[in-house]
């Protein structure tokens, strides 16, 4: 049975207040193309889960559309801090669970094992528990040492922008996976998003995000741009710089809404 859907359809079943986990890192790979139709759709008081986002989360900072993100970091690396994220957190628009990119991961795999929490390694002598209340401090049953664990974060939807799909769902990513396939496992429910999508009968590699887990997949050429999707094209700089310059006029020029 086919899963093939528009992305326009697809965002339409995102609901308001939902927690989404965005695939991706930074500026590659990243579903941009789905995060212009969450703000075209005026999808509203949404929360994020990445392990380090760019542009889709300042994206949707711009356009009002969060309420609380889940992640390591929020920047445009070489080009500069998230400025619109980053007004939203200072004006306490925007609730910020600030953890390390591993505590991320770890939190996703409690959800995949189905357990409450996750142990995770290299937290002593940081003092980011204690500043967040993110990450408990239990003994160890087994060795009575002192343990740091990570409450399970399961999202509600999982987005994930691929090089190939097929109308079953089944997804190929060309390249660094980054956390995809963790958050595929762990959320409720899975949309793909594609530069390509090819008959099921077709396949010369093997998928890594098998069509079972997916609920919809949607064509989007250049979906991950202005950021890159490789080995398809890369970061087009001259589009962040002038994003970074001008984010209303960059926004208005891919998106047409009123509320923005």
């Amino acid at each position: 049975m086919s899963k093939q859907t528009s992305i326009q359809e697809a965002v339409g079943t995102i609901d308001n207040g939902a927690l989404l986990a965005l695939g991706g890192n930074a500026l590659h790979r990243s579903p941009i193309a789905f995060v212009f139709e969450l703000i075209r759709q005026g999808k509203k008081d949404l929360s994020l889960i990445k392990t380090a986002g760019a542009l889709d989360v300042d994206l949707l900072a711009l356009a009002k559309s969060i309420r609380s993100v889940h992640a390591g970091y929020i920047g445009f690396e070489m080009f500069g801090l998230a400025p619109n994220y980053r007004r939203g957190v200072q004006k306490g628009e925007i609730t910020v669970h600030e953890h390390a990119c591993a505590s991320v991961i770890a939190a996703l795999r409690a959800s995949i094992y189905g357990v409450p929490f996750q142990p995770i390694h290299g937290f002593q002598g940081s003092s980011l528990p204690e500043l967040t209340g993110l990450i408990k401090w239990i003994t160890c049953p087994f060795t009575e040492k002192k343990t740091a664990v990570v409450e399970a974060l399961r999202p509600d939807v999982a987005v994930i922008h691929t090089n190939i799909a097929d109308e079953q769902g089944n997804a190929y990513i060309d390249g660094a996976v980054f956390e995809d396939l963790i958050m595929a496992k762990a959320a409720r429910r899975v949309i793909i998003t594609a530069e390509k999508i090819i008959d099921s009968a077709t396949w010369t590699v093997q998928p890594q995000i098998p069509g079972f887990l997916v609920e919809q997949v949607a064509l989007a050429e250049k979906g991950a741009a202005p950021g890159s999707c490789a080995p398809l094209y890369s970061i087009d700089e001259k589009e962040i710089h002038r994003y970074l310059e001008n984010p209303q006029a960059f926004l208005e020029r891919k998106v047409v809404v009123s509320h923005v």
